[in-house]
């Protein structure tokens, strides 16, 4: 017997629909490259997305066409962001932070027939250029296009709004994303117009990132990254107003964007909360938080002295979340447990400390050699996920299986554990753990002990050969402005808070840790410089 229910294809149009009709009013924010503000409304998004569809339909844009962009966090983003698939074609948000050749590489393996970018970044295309095949190219932004290019603006004012709007299947291809490529040439992960909006009414709900229409999201993770965790699409569903940074990410502009449109959310990886509280600590009173109630982070762990800091100076509670562009792409989020909310602050943190627990609609196990781990908080293994938003396969790779289990669940190459409340807690990337003596140790438990030091911005640990003992850890350390600290010093003071054996055999002091497109400290660039300095020592 079959249910007696609509056949309502869950797509991307549906959310546009909702937020002309129910939040027409509602700001959308996006500074400029002059640093002014743009001010529209979802409505007039509604609008220019019609146009957009019509412009792209007259350059030939089919059903299941990839249509690239490079651009930064701006409501032309936005609009692109529905009116490629809302038009039957598949959004390709290129990561501008990837090598040249690295993003060569992802518009080619996408066969991408046209292409969006910003004024700005024609630099970076013009070295991509030669080594791609784009039939057309259409920037955005102030100043005369190349031969052949055509102005964004320009185009929609000569367009009409499409008004015959396509019936679309829900399992269609909506959005392109490429891994960030750590480990190899980036793999493509296709997200469905089903997955996309499950994960935006998830995002949406309280136990999870939880926007509301009384909220105003600053969109900091970069659009071309994992389609902005899904900020974009989960904030028109809701109503949210959102502000877009545009091309600026620095620190100071994030302060006054927070400050002046009174932001009620923002979500970055540790890094950029780790640089505001340095800046505020040397601007007392440049960044008003009075109005922030949801602090969030992810991509890597947040320190706790970081934690610490936003609760007892700021009166912040900072949520964590986990996920990866396989997972659509948040599967887990932080919230306090019941047993945990009348607790001291201490307790607090430590919960926070965590990924928090699975979304609705998503599942995590753990399993080692095969063998499923209990959820007890202490056993560890690798973390595998399933849901209706996470891949199942990588696009066009021939080695996908590698990534996926024979019963359909992610391998994500995370080593975790899990409690009874199932609150994740992750101890490491399965390459980035250290196995010394045949003992493990977590470079992430010694990394945020170290950047509890005062002195400390930020610190990476990796694996070192060693002639006895096959791996030790060695740290890399980034000083603050104007801080010093010795090797001893620092070596000290996490030593009370692990066995021996766990303490850096060199701790090592550069300018700035390396980081990922993505904003994740680049453990491999560390591994390759620092991988045998112990050898070198002996």
């Amino acid at each position: 017997m079959h249910g007696l229910m609509m056949e309502f294809p869950l797509t991307i149009p549906v959310m546009l629909r909702r937020a002309e009709s129910q939040f027409a009013e509602q700001e959308i924010v996006t500074r400029l490259n002059d640093h002014a503000l743009q001010r529209s409304t979802y409505g007039e998004l509604a609008r220019r997305t019609r146009r957009l569809m019509n412009v792209l339909r007259g350059l030939g844009v089919e059903r299941g066409d990839r249509v690239a962009t490079l651009c930064w966090n701006h409501q032309q983003h936005l609009e692109a962001y529905f009116a490629i698939p809302m038009i039957g074609a598949v959004l390709h948000t290129l990561n501008l932070r990837l090598s040249s050749d690295d993003i060569a590489y992802t518009i080619n393996h996408a066969q991408d027939r046209m292409l969006i970018v910003d004024a700005s970044l024609l630099p970076l295309f013009e070295q991509i250029r030669p080594h791609v095949r784009l039939e057309q190219v259409i920037v955005v932004g102030e100043g005369e296009p190349p031969e052949g290019a055509l102005d964004y603006e320009q185009a929609l004012a000569n367009a009409t709004e499409c008004v015959d709007e396509i019936v679309l299947d829900e399992n269609e291809a909506a959005v392109l994303c490429y891994t960030s490529g750590t480990t190899g040439r980036p793999k493509g992960v296709v997200y469905s117009h089903r997955a996309i909006v499950l994960h935006s009414l998830v995002s949406g709900l309280s136990c999870a990132m939880g926007p509301t229409e009384r909220d105003t999201v600053l969109v900091m993770v970069p659009m071309f990254h994992a389609h902005a965790w899904g900020f974009p699409y989960t904030c028109t569903f809701v109503g949210a107003k959102q502000v877009m940074p545009g091309a600026h990410l620095d620190t100071a502009g994030l302060a006054t964007l927070i400050s002046t449109e009174r932001v009620t959310q923002c979500w970055a990886v540790p890094t950029v909360w780790l640089n505001l509280l340095q800046y505020m600590d040397r601007n007392p009173g440049a960044c008003d938080l009075s109005q922030m109630r949801t602090l969030g982070t992810g991509g890597q762990a947040m320190p706790p002295e970081a934690i610490r800091r936003f609760d007892m100076e700021f009166g912040l509670q900072v949520a964590a979340g986990w996920g990866m562009t396989e997972t659509g792409p948040f599967s887990t989020a932080g919230t306090l447990v019941e047993e945990s909310v009348g607790g001291d602050g201490a307790t607090q943190h430590r919960y926070v400390q965590t990924c928090g627990s699975a979304l609705p609609l998503t599942e995590l196990r753990l399993r080692e050699n095969g063998v499923p781990l209990p959820h007890d908080g202490i056993a560890a293994g690798e973390l595998e996920v399933r849901g209706p938003f996470v891949a199942s396969a990588y696009y066009n790779d021939d080695h996908s299986a590698e990534k996926f289990t024979e019963d359909g669940w992610l391998r994500t190459g995370d080593i975790a554990s899990i409690d009874r409340h199932g609150q994740l807690d992750l101890r490491d990337r399965a390459r980035d753990a250290i196995k010394s003596g045949g003992e493990w140790i977590s470079s992430i438990a010694v990394e945020n002990a170290l950047m509890a030091h005062p002195s400390v911005s930020e610190a990476a640990v990796v694996a070192a050969s060693h002639p006895t003992w096959l791996e030790r850890p060695v740290a890399v350390v980034a000083l603050k402005d104007g801080r010093q600290a010795s090797e001893a010093e620092l070596r000290a003071f996490i030593a009370p808070n692990f066995a021996k054996w766990w303490l850096p055999d060199a701790i090592i002091f550069i300018p700035e840790i390396p980081k990922t497109s993505t904003g994740k400290f680049l453990k491999s660039a560390l591994r390759e410089q620092y991988g045998s300095i112990l050898l070198d020592r002996d």
